[in-house]
């Protein structure tokens, strides 16, 4: 049916953000066990993020196992999703990320009002720049994304041969954790639409002790560039005959 792989999306998504959001939330909170533990440690929980992420959604109905509205759009483009799934799959992630976003706060509950920092706090949600330059912002998360679906391409080219069956959600985990560690470090590597507007709500809609404001003047940039970047690397995998 045309829209079944809305409940593994969501899901997927949800999945995804409680264990990317919530590795944010255990180096970033004052007074958790796992407070500092680094960038290594961050990129390394988003890796297997996605990949527990891709595994709950494929398992529900969604065989694509996308978690982002920039992958889907690539597909879309490939012609897997017509415009009416793009949009609707779209909404699914974005409310799984709300979901997913909350389910954090939830966890560290007694945390939040013990963090004076409110951008620290706001970078548990969603990605913010290291230095404000929109321009350089914006061209940062559209080659970041670029890469994520160019080689997200390569990966599952049939010019690789077949992969075994599983085995893509793995490889997709450690393409997430090399593209944090080579290019995050500008703006924290969003990549995702959905991954940075659905706890961007979130965190704009909950009662989060002490919070500061969502930053709505940077969140087109994690919503459009990768949108961009994803566009791109279509054209690009078109121009050398990938699909």
């Amino acid at each position: 049916m045309m829209f079944d792989n809305l409940l593994g999306e969501f899901l997927g998504t949800m999945v995804l953000i409680v264990f990317g959001a919530g590795v944010c939330a255990c180096n970033t909170l004052t007074k958790s066990k796992g407070q500092n533990g680094g960038w290594i440690c961050i990129t390394a929980a988003w890796g297997f993020a996605v990949t527990l992420g891709v595994y709950t959604a494929t398992t529900l109905g969604a065989p694509q196992g996308d978690l982002n509205p920039a992958v889907t759009l690539g597909k879309t483009l490939i012609g897997i999703y017509s415009v009416p799934q793009f949009f609707a799959t779209s909404i699914a992630q974005i409310l799984g990320g709300i979901l997913g976003a909350a389910i954090v706060w939830l966890a560290y509950l007694p945390h939040w009002a013990e963090t004076e920092d409110k951008s620290a706090k706001l970078g548990i949600f969603c990605t913010a720049p290291a230095i404000r330059n929109y321009p350089a912002n914006f061209l940062c998360e559209f080659i970041a994304t670029f890469f994520l679906m160019f080689v997200i391409w390569m990966i599952f080219s049939n010019k690789v041969g077949a992969m075994p069956a599983g085995l893509g959600p793995y490889i997709v985990g450690i393409l997430i954790w090399a593209l944090g560690m080579s290019l995050g470090g500008p703006t924290g590597y969003a990549m995702n639409p959905a991954r940075d507007l659905g706890p961007r709500i979130a965190h704009a809609i909950l009662p989060i002790a002490g919070k500061g404001g969502s930053d709505w003047a940077y969140a087109w940039i994690p919503v459009l560039a990768p949108l961009a970047g994803a566009f791109a690397a279509y054209v690009v995998a078109m121009a050398l005959n990938v699909f």
